[in-house]
């Protein structure tokens, strides 16, 4: 074998070699950072902290809103809002590219972490769900969802101030594609329970202040 040969020979040699030390060499780093990691303390975990944020979510919710709907909320779980359409004329336009409910009076349940459902009072009659997200953009341990009050506020002051957005912007969808339009009926039913019983219970108040 010539000098010249042997020395092709000796330089692949070396190649392949330090090629595959590269790549042990690699493979130990990546185990080690695997080890580091794996030896790094976890946050503790404390059962309380989504607690206290949705208490002191409900405390803004409660000083916020009015009382019928801060006792809406507390006994049923969502809130209902009257709408009044467009540029606050009171009644919806019927313009059906702008996603806008048909003409006539509707009111809104909002529910956390759901699409708000409109429908039209009197025959109950579902309309259609409007998908809005307010995700927490703070570091949070446990996920970037907002307690459940939060969520409901960010809605409710979303469509007092400016409810044509909200029309006109939110992803539209018929009922029943994210809450079961049973659902909603029967909460329309214990709303309407709700209600009787508020008013039955305002009326002899009602009657000793006269």
């Amino acid at each position: 074998m010539s000098a010249l040969a042997f020395v092709v020979l000796a330089l692949v040699a070396l190649a392949l070699g330090g090629y595959v030390l590269s790549g042990e060499l690699r493979g130990l780093y990546a185990r080690r950072r695997r080890a580091r990691a794996a030896r790094q303390p976890q946050p503790r975990f404390d059962p309380g902290i989504e607690r206290r944020a949705e208490l002191k979510a409900r405390a803004l919710l409660r000083s916020i809103v009015n009382p019928e709907e801060w006792e809406m909320y507390r006994d049923l779980g969502f809130i209902r809002i009257v709408g009044r359409g467009p540029r606050g004329s009171g009644r919806a336009s019927a313009d059906p590219s702008g996603g806008l409910p048909p003409d006539g009076h509707f009111s809104y349940l909002i529910y956390p972490h759901k699409p708000i459902v409109a429908y039209l009072p009197g025959s109950n009659s579902l309309l259609s769900e409007y998908c809005v997200e307010f995700p927490d953009r703070s570091e949070r341990l446990y996920g970037r969802r907002l307690p459940d009050s939060d969520d409901v506020l960010a809605k409710w002051m979303l469509i007092r101030a400016d409810e044509e957005t909200l029309l006109r912007g939110a992803n539209m969808h018929l009922p029943g594609r994210q809450i079961d339009p049973q659902r909603v009926r029967r909460d329309l039913w214990r709303l309407a329970e709700w209600e009787r019983a508020r008013a039955g219970r305002a009326m002899p108040s009602e009657a000793g202040a006269a």
